[in-house]
């Protein structure tokens, strides 16, 4: 007659399931707080994130990621007063010990430069899917760079078309020109005539691709050709 089988009965030779690893721990920062409680509820899904504090401000996100120590900081850059998501990513890399991810709907090649350059692990977008975001702030808990596609192709394209060579005369012509000196205040101070500031301004155009003044200083801080 048969019968149901009896159980394998356990032994202590049987392995014990292996622990969960630790959950990584996150910091938010954003000055929006309907944004972080998006965030909150959403990496609460989570069950190997855990979010350990919020931060509204770039000053608050360094104090708090010295005092808990996250494994990630979720930074945006645009933190309205005080310092902004670069400099508190600057400070916040600085100790070695706590990663930053920055999550934001800016992609330009200077925000994207400046917060590589302080020390972001990683540069995310708010449009991104849920899956990425989780999957960024894992890997930016193991020290793993992650870029939004659209970040990345803006970086490769960065390296593909190095900055343009200008000399240290149209160097200092550009520095004159981001302080909003007309052509004549210019020729004063760098002692030189207004017909020689016309000449380099149109050699400074045609090397940036542009055709205006204010175009000129947008593509120079951009570029990060301005002392």
């Amino acid at each position: 007659m048969t019968g149901e089988a009896n159980p394998k009965p356990s032994s202590a030779a049987d392995p014990a399931p292996a622990p969960a690893p630790p959950a990584v721990r996150i910091l938010l920062c954003d000055d929006h707080a309907v944004v972080r409680a998006g965030l909150l509820a959403l990496l609460g899904s989570e069950p190997d994130i855990e979010v350990v504090g919020e931060a509204g401000s770039g000053e608050e996100a360094v104090v708090l990621a010295a005092r808990l120590k996250p494994d990630v900081v979720l930074m945006d850059l645009q933190l309205g007063e005080g310092i902004d998501g670069v400099e508190a990513t600057r400070r916040i890399a600085a100790d070695g010990t706590v990663h930053v991810l920055v999550l934001t709907t800016y992609d330009t090649d200077a925000d994207i430069t400046r917060a590589i350059e302080a020390g972001a692990t990683g540069y995310l977008l708010k449009a991104e899917r849920p899956e990425e975001l989780f999957a960024a702030i894992r890997s930016a808990a193991q020290g793993r760079t992650t870029l939004s596609a659209p970040v990345a192709s803006r970086v490769m394209a960065r390296m593909r078309s190095p900055r343009p060579s200008l000399t240290n005369r149209e160097r200092d012509i550009l520095a004159q020109l981001s302080q909003g000196l007309g052509n004549r205040d210019i020729a004063r101070a760098l002692f030189i005539s207004e017909a020689t500031v016309k000449t380099h301004l149109g050699r400074i155009y045609d090397k940036l691709g542009v055709d205006t003044r204010a175009g000129a200083v947008s593509v120079a801080k951009e570029q990060r050709l301005l002392p």
